[in-house]
């Protein structure tokens, strides 16, 4: 794959499968490594890159995986190790703006501990966007427990696949729908606005709390990281949901054609992510 010059200007959105520890003081392991680096003026993909990777203890993945296109151990036994695409994660990571979902308190943790384990300084990030906190500031409680799945359904992106391009992929739309929404409320406050909209708490808690473990016998679950929960869930009234997209599906229908109302758009997404 070819691998464009490293831009502060260019942000990589990307995204760990992992094992999940089935006991108190074993380590994770990174089972896939997926990623796409966009142009933040645009909003467009430019280039993509995705590896399954053979963690160095093979037993430590389950044998079966509850979801149909999950991670198992026949999946990761042929895979390269680490070490066989650090070089390409590396020049991917190094020197750009890093994006993702939760990655702040999971996936950079990842990242610097398998670089560690080959003796190799990790990349370094110029920048950093963790949508989890971005949008629980911004965006606000509506859409349930801010996992990415919850945020998906809200917007009726589909199901996440759990899966690393997948799942990076789904959290850019998820980023472009929440920046349309609050260029739309921003625009028209007095319509789109409930007034009982507002920030929610976060209680954070050990991860160790929140995993579901499979049977030791088969080693441990390929599961994604989860977000901390919110403290406080509230959902906005359906008719008051269906009313706020009825009209910001009326704006963007309108906008058909429009290439200077579309450009202010991406423009707004753009700051909304910084």
């Amino acid at each position: 794959m070819e691998i464009l010059p490293n831009s502060a200007a260019e942000i990589v959105f990307f995204d760990l499968e992992t094992t999940v520890p089935n006991q108190t003081g074993r380590r994770f392991w990174v089972l896939e490594f997926g990623a796409i680096i966009v142009c933040p003026q645009k909003l467009v993909e430019l280039k993509s890159y995705c590896t399954l990777i053979r963690p160095g203890d093979l037993s430590m993945v389950s044998l079966k995986s509850g979801r149909s296109d999950g991670i198992t151990r026949e999946t990761v036994a042929d895979a390269p190790m680490f070490e066989d695409v650090a070089d390409c994660i590396f020049d991917i990571l190094d020197g750009r703006v890093w994006a993702g979902h939760n990655i702040q308190r999971f996936d950079c943790v990842r990242i610097k501990e398998a670089f560690a384990d080959i003796g190799r300084p990790p990349p370094v990030p110029v920048g950093m966007i963790d949508s989890l906190g971005v949008l629980s500031q911004k965006f606000g409680r509506r859409a349930g427990n801010m996992k990415m799945a919850s945020l998906a359904d809200y917007f009726g992106l589909g199901q996440q696949k759990h899966r690393s391009l997948a799942d990076v992929r789904m959290n850019l739309e998820v980023l472009k729908h929440c920046a349309t929404v609050l260029f739309l409320e921003s625009t028209l406050p007095n319509l789109l606005i409930s007034s009982s909209r507002g920030v929610p708490t976060i209680t954070t808690r050990s991860r160790s709390n929140h995993f579901k473990f499979s049977n030791k016998n088969e080693g441990e679950t390929s599961s994604r990281k989860s977000p901390p929960p919110l403290g406080i869930q509230k959902t906005v009234p359906k008719g008051r949901l269906r009313k706020v997209t009825e009209r910001m599906n009326d704006v963007l229908c309108k906008t058909q054609g429009k290439q200077h109302i579309i450009s202010n758009l991406l423009k707004y997404s753009h700051l909304a992510l910084k």
